[in-house]
C-alpha cells in the first residue's frame, strides 16, 4: 500500500504500464567473424571429447561400483546428467556452426586411461579444467560478439560447477583456487591429443612436440595439494623440437597457473629428454607447463606464438 500510494503520488504507474517488459529472444547467437568460428569449432571439438568421456563413466561402472569407491548415493545419475549437458553443448554449438554455413568439425575416436571410478573421476577433473581454460581463453577472443560471448559464458560456469562436483565427489576441494586458468586455443588443443586415437577431420592448428608429466602423480583425492619446492618431473623427445636447440642451453618450465599468467622456472637435466623443475610457490590448481629455452619476458599468447618447445602438460597441484 505504501509503494502504490508514493507511486500514484509521482505518477509513475502511467510510465510503468506505457513500456511493458521487453521479450527475450530464443534465437541462438550467430558467427560473424574468423575469430568466432574458430572459438566455436575448438569448443565443439572439446565438447565431443567431453560428451564421450562422461558417457562412459556413465556407462561403464554401476551404481554399486560408485558406492563401493566411497562416492555418495546418485553420484553415477549425476555423471549420467552431465553427459547429457555435454550433449545439449554439442548440440548447440553444432546448429550455431551450421547456420552460419560452417561445417561443424565432426567427433573423435578417444581412449581414456581411467579402470574405475576414482580414476574415471580424476581424470575428468583434468580434462573439465581443460574446457575451462578453454572457454577463459576464447573468451578474449569475442570481445566483439557480445551474444556469443555471453552464449560462451553460460557454458563456462555450468563447467565449473561439473568440476566442483566432481571433485567433491572424490573428497577434494570443489574450489581450490581464487581464480581458473586460461588457456590459449593452441594449448587447449594439444592438451586434448593425448585422449585422441583418430580423428575424421582435424581442426587447423598446430601439434605441438609432446611434453609428459612423469612425476608426481597426483592422489586420488587430489589431498593433500602438492607443496611449493616438490620436484617435477618431465620428459620429451628433444629431436621432435621445431627448431634446433643447443644441448647445452638451459631449458627452463613455462608454468601457466591462475592469473600470475606464465612463472618461469629453470630445470635441471635428468638425462636425455629429461628435466626437472621445483613448483614455484603460489602454484595451486590445475597448471600447464611448457618447455621452453625462454627464462622470463613472455606472457602466455606469447609463448604460445613462438616460446614453447614442447608441451603443454597438465599439473594437478590441488
Amino acid at each position: 500500500m505504501l509503494f502504490s500510494n508514493a507511486a500514484l503520488a509521482l505518477g509513475l504507474f502511467p510510465l510503468v504500464f506505457s513500456h511493458p517488459l521487453e521479450k527475450r529472444q530464443n534465437a541462438l547467437p550467430t558467427i560473424n567473424s574468423a575469430n568466432d568460428e574458430a572459438v566455436a569449432q575448438l569448443a565443439l571439438y572439446l565438447e565431443h571429447l567431453e560428451l564421450s568421456l562422461y558417457s562412459g563413466g556413465f556407462e561403464n561402472f554401476t551404481d554399486a561400483e560408485y558406492t563401493a569407491a566411497g562416492f555418495p548415493p546418485g553420484f553415477r545419475e549425476n555423471v549420467g546428467v552431465i553427459a547429457d549437458h555435454e550433449k545439449t553443448h554439442s548440440d548447440t554449438l553444432t546448429t550455431i556452426l551450421a547456420n552460419a554455413g560452417k561445417t561443424p568439425v565432426p567427433p573423435c575416436t578417444y581412449k581414456f586411461p581411467y579402470t574405475d571410478p576414482v580414476s574415471f573421476v580424476d581424470l575428468a577433473n583434468m580434462i573439465t579444467s581443460v574446457g575451462i581454460g578453454a572457454y577463459l581463453g576464447g573468451g578474449a577472443l569475442l570481445t566483439d560478439d557480445p551474444e556469443l560471448l555471453t552464449a560462451a559464458s553460460s557454458i563456462v560456469t555450468v563447467e565449473a560447477r561439473h568440476d566442483a562436483y566432481l571433485r567433491a565427489g572424490v573428497g577434494a576441494s570443489p574450489f581450490p583456487t581464487a581464480f581458473d586458468t586460461a588457456l590459449t586455443s593452441l594449448f587447449a588443443y594439444n592438451l586434448a591429443q593425448m585422449f585422441i586415437v583418430s580423428c575424421p577431420q582435424q581442426l587447423n592448428i598446430t601439434i605441438l612436440p609432446k611434453l609428459t608429466l612423469a612425476s608426481p602423480m597426483p592422489p586420488p583425492n587430489l589431498q593433500p595439494p602438492t607443496p611449493a619446492g616438490t620436484p617435477l618431473k618431465f620428459t620429451f623427445d628433444p629431436s621432435s623440437f621445431f627448431v634446433k636447440v643447443d644441448p647445452n642451453a638451459p631449458l627452463y618450465i613455462g608454468l601457466i597457473n591462475m592469473v600470475t599468467n606464465v612463472t618461469f622456472i629453470e630445470t635441471t637435466s635428468c638425462g636425455s629428454g629429461c628435466v626437472t623443475a621445483p613448483v614455484p610457490p603460489g602454484a595451486a590448481g590445475a597448471a600447464f607447463a611448457l618447455l621452453t629455452t625462454f627464462n622470463g619476458g613472455l606472457n602466455e599468447n606469447q609463448l604460445s606464438e613462438y616460446g614453447a618447445l614442447a608441451g603443454p602438460a597438465e599439473v594437478v597441484l590441488s
